[in-house]
C-alpha cells in the first residue's frame, strides 16, 4: 500500500500557515489580525488564571489527619475543626447542619467573587 503523507515537521507547518495567512488576509490585515489573536489569548490566560485562583481558595484547607478515621463522629469532628467549629457538647446533626451550612458559605463565596 502506497503511503501518501507528507513528511512536514513542526517548523515548517508554522511557516506554511503564515504563507497562508498572508495570502488570506493580505500583509495590510495581518497585523490586526495578530493583534486580535494576542487579546483573546491573554484574556483566556486571565479566565484560567482566574479559575486556578477560585479552585485553591476552594480547597485550600490543612486538614490534620493524623491516621484514618474509623467512626462517624471522628470525621465530622476533623471536618468540622477544619472550619475553626467547636465541637465541644454538638450532636452529630448539629454538627452536619454547620459543616453543611460552611460549606454552602464557601461557595457562595466564590461566586460572589465571579
Amino acid at each position: 500500500m502506497l503511503d501518501y503523507s507528507l513528511n512536514i515537521l513542526g517548523s515548517e507547518w508554522i511557516i506554511i500557515i503564515f504563507v497562508a495567512l498572508i495570502l488570506i488576509l493580505g500583509t495590510n490585515q495581518l497585523p490586526s489580525a495578530a493583534k486580535k489573536l494576542g487579546k483573546a489569548v491573554n484574556e483566556f490566560n486571565k479566565a484560567k488564571n482566574e479559575v486556578q485562583n477560585q479552585m485553591k481558595g476552594i480547597s485550600n484547607t490543612d486538614l490534620d489527619i493524623s491516621g484514618p478515621l474509623e467512626t462517624e463522629r471522628q470525621k465530622l469532628e476533623t471536618i468540622a475543626k477544619s472550619f475553626g467549629v467547636n465541637v465541644v457538647e454538638k450532636s452529630d446533626d448539629e454538627l452536619r447542619k454547620i459543616i453543611s451550612g460552611k460549606m454552602g458559605q464557601k461557595k457562595d463565596e466564590s461566586e460572589n467573587k465571579v
